[in-house]
């Protein structure tokens, strides 16, 4: 099983009853496995702090729950989590969150334990798919055990790697039954303030068991070197150093202290040998243990077996990586992203950026993003610009997001621009999927995660609701129109909204019936097609084109950019 399918299946196993999710790859993955029972009831949310919510209140009611979200999204759910370690639960709570070392699909490589040891919630990190399906059993009995949400930590590695896994029957477990209780559930001051002691107390009870707990586990080998370590990493240790001692972690946080302690205390040297930040090697020095860490370990990207044989016997790998040439993202054949951004550079116009297909504008050879920050962000940027710099600033720069980031934070910062009287021109550029992650539907699209129709929010009228006067539905495969609407909406003194309508190429089920043919005897070798950069198109020795038949989606972009008619649309 890949360590995602492994993890939706011990949800499954564990009694779970229902699954809240925003998509985010390395997470994707858990919520579109475990929508495939149907004893769980699953839901794409708009965004990760609803998801979290939405699990809070199933646990309150009884229920065992679970949310899902990338490293990211626990940035945006953290609101709600923070205040739900305080209140603990009723039906067990896992919040499962998937870092990213190595910065595969992120925007940054933060740790989710430095998140959660401020949170005050417990951590658990399972090292293969076995535990992964074995220790999310584990978190939900735990998770009621000690009246606390628990965070199952996994990483890119992990959940995308597959391994051998033993099935279950799913445990039916009886909802507990709903009490009324204000001190716990009502996080108003008073009340905060004992519950507040009370995490305390059961962080140091948490650490105190941690050496009677399956999870946490040492294997005795060579005492001359020990290791401390956790998750993915602990099957380097295993390769590179089988006859090492080895503390492996499935409790990360809070830290077995006592355990820690006493394995120390039998190894000569000890290495705490954990990907990104320093989490248990800072709790492990405040002890007064003496080990190494990050002084020969990066905090930087994804560990490996290879890193470990260099650091520690200064090995390098017999089969070298064999050097390929560099491969940038692109967008794809036939993405209405790359005919939006060609309007836009043709048009010389800066864009603010958000998160999803659409950051790759800032790349060769459209250069058109300048800026990426959040989900979300796009719109709050171009607005902070023009409060820093004036309307004269943001005349030629609009704001780029796509439908489910729009739905996901986007309509908040732009009821800001409204609110505050700002100006500036939007452009949501409608696919209708959520693109990067892989298709996944979301409240526009009018289907659930379970596959049942459902209303699809109408973007334009939501978009008019706010008061939006400046609202246009425009073809974003149509280059003239485009920029016509561009420069008008543009020009207008007044927040804007153009909504960019065209679907993801890839979406299953969109048929393509034609494809673009160069005609060479009418080219002029000018290579203007060649500007928006489709992967279709090449340039031939002699300066004409070629169309690769079996890239090409007939989007007809490369036909609007040609004046000499050298470039047909004929039947696939």
């Amino acid at each position: 099983m890949l360590g995602n399918a492994a993890i939706a299946r011990g949800a499954y196993e564990a009694g779970v009853k229902v699954s809240a999710a925003y998509p985010g790859t390395p997470s994707t993955e858990i919520s579109e496995n475990i929508v495939n029972y149907p004893e769980v009831y699953c839901e794409w949310s708009p965004n990760e702090k609803v998801a979290c919510e939405v699990a809070i209140g199933a646990s309150m009611s009884g229920v065992r729950s679970m949310c899902s979200m990338k490293h990211v999204g626990l940035n945006v759910a953290s609101d709600p989590l923070y205040t739900a370690s305080y209140i603990g639960v009723n039906g067990g709570m896992v919040v499962i969150v998937a870092d990213d070392p190595g910065l595969y699909s992120s925007q940054n490589e933060q740790d989710t334990r430095m998140v959660a040891r401020a949170a005050m919630v417990p951590v658990i990190e399972p090292s293969d798919s076995q535990e992964a399906k074995d220790f999310i059993k584990i978190a939900f009995d735990l998770s009621e055990e000690y009246d606390t949400p628990i965070i199952f930590r996994t990483t890119t590695r992990l959940g995308h790697s597959q391994g051998l896994v033993t099935l279950e029957e799913r445990k039916e477990i009886e909802d507990k039954a709903y009490e009324r209780n204000s001190a716990k559930n009502v996080m108003m001051p008073g009340m905060a303030k004992k519950r507040h002691i009370y995490v305390e107390e059961r962080l140091k009870k948490m650490s105190d068991d941690g050496a009677k707990m399956a999870i946490n586990r040492v294997e005795m080998g060579d005492t001359k070197v020990g290791f401390i370590t956790s998750g993915i990493a602990y099957q380097y240790v295993k390769e590179v150093c089988p006859e090492a001692s080895v503390l492996k972690l499935g409790l990360v946080n809070p830290i077995p202290k006592a355990m820690i302690k006493d394995f120390a205390s039998k190894v000569d040297k000890l290495y705490i040998f954990e990907e990104l930040e320093p989490v248990i090697e800072e709790q492990v020095r405040a002890m007064g243990i003496e080990c190494i860490g990050k002084e020969v370990f990066t905090v930087q990207g994804e560990y490996s077996a290879n890193m470990l044989r260099k650091v520690l016997k200064g090995e390098e790998p017999e089969n070298k990586a064999v050097e390929v040439p560099a491969r940038p993202p692109i967008l794809c054949p036939g993405c209405p992203h790359r005919s939006v951004y060609t309007a836009l550079k043709n048009l010389k116009i800066h864009a603010a950026g958000d998160i999803g297909c659409y950051t790759l504008g800032a790349v060769a050879p459209l250069n058109v993003v300048d800026t990426a920050v959040c989900m979300g962000s796009s719109i709050s940027t171009l607005h902070g610009m023009e409060k820093a710099k004036g309307r004269e600033f943001i005349k030629d720069w609009v704001a780029v997001i796509g439908d489910s980031t729009f739905l996901h934070t986007g309509v908040n910062s732009l009821m800001n621009m409204v609110y505050n009287k700002a100006t500036g021109t939007v452009l949501i550029l409608d696919n209708s999927t959520t693109g990067m992650t892989g298709h996944q539907d979301h409240a526009a699209t009018g289907k659930t995660l379970m596959g049942e129709p459902t209303y699809a929010i109408d973007i334009y009228n939501l978009c008019k609701a706010m008061g939006i006067d400046n609202v246009v539905e425009v073809d974003s495969y149509n280059q003239a129109e485009l920029t016509k609407v561009i420069k008008e909406e543009v020009a207008k003194e007044a927040v804007s909204v153009i909504i960019c309508k065209a679907p993801c190429a890839l979406l299953k089920g969109l048929k393509f019936p034609n494809v673009c043919k160069p005609v060479s005897e009418k080219c002029k070798k000018c290579g203007a097609c060649l500007k928006p950069g489709c992967p279709a198109l090449t340039k031939n020795e002699d300066g004409t084109i070629s169309i690769d038949m079996t890239m090409c989606n007939g989007c007809g972009l490369c036909m609007q950019m040609c004046k000499f008619d050298a470039i047909d649309k004929v039947e696939r």
